[in-house]
């Protein structure tokens, strides 16, 4: 049985180039050198059975063919926001897993706050609870960071933050 911690473990994605692209999990890279759409340029030092092989979980994968990749923006989404915002709540700084954290909107929805965005905070059930239906100043709680689209500038960022764990990353990474 394979550990989920293994597969979700990110994984750097480089276009044909060798210019860092992306983050996916781990599973998702395996499936894209299965496929022969990626080559494993490092190797976690993790292993994957199957009934007849041993399979090294890759730490880098490379396109085999370069993407052009268009100015892209990510999709509002709850893992987007989770990661943009560090895995951390936004009110009191605690880091915590994805499945602890919600999703606080500053300006709540019931008075016209939108789902957007710059709207939309990773929080701990205790400070979503504080705030409840009031704005940050009512609540006397203070945004650690305004909220902010994620940017190209936001996935630099937390490439080089994820290299600092993986020494593998970071020859890969040189801006």
């Amino acid at each position: 049985m394979i550990s989920l911690d293994r597969l979700h473990k990110p994984v750097l994605v480089l276009n044909a180039s060798f210019e860092p692209i992306n983050i996916c999990a781990a599973r998702r890279a395996l499936v894209l050198v299965l496929k022969g759409v990626a080559s494993a340029e490092e190797h976690a030092t993790s292993n994957v059975h199957s009934s007849r092989q041993i399979i090294k979980l890759p730490s880098v994968i490379r396109l085999l063919e370069y993407r052009r990749i268009p100015h892209q923006t990510r999709a509002l989404s709850r893992k987007n926001i989770l990661m943009r915002d560090r895995y951390t709540c936004q009110y009191c700084l605690k880091s915590a897993p994805p499945g602890v954290l919600t999703l606080d909107h500053v300006t709540p929805r019931s008075r016209a706050g939108e789902t957007s965005w710059e709207n939309l905070v990773a929080c701990c059930h205790y400070c979503n609870n504080k705030k409840g239906n009031r704005t940050p100043e009512e609540a006397g709680m203070k945004l650690a960071r305004a909220p902010r689209p994620f940017s190209l500038h936001t996935s630099r960022h937390l490439m080089r933050l994820l290299a600092k764990s993986d020494d593998q990353w970071q020859k890969y990474l040189f801006y």
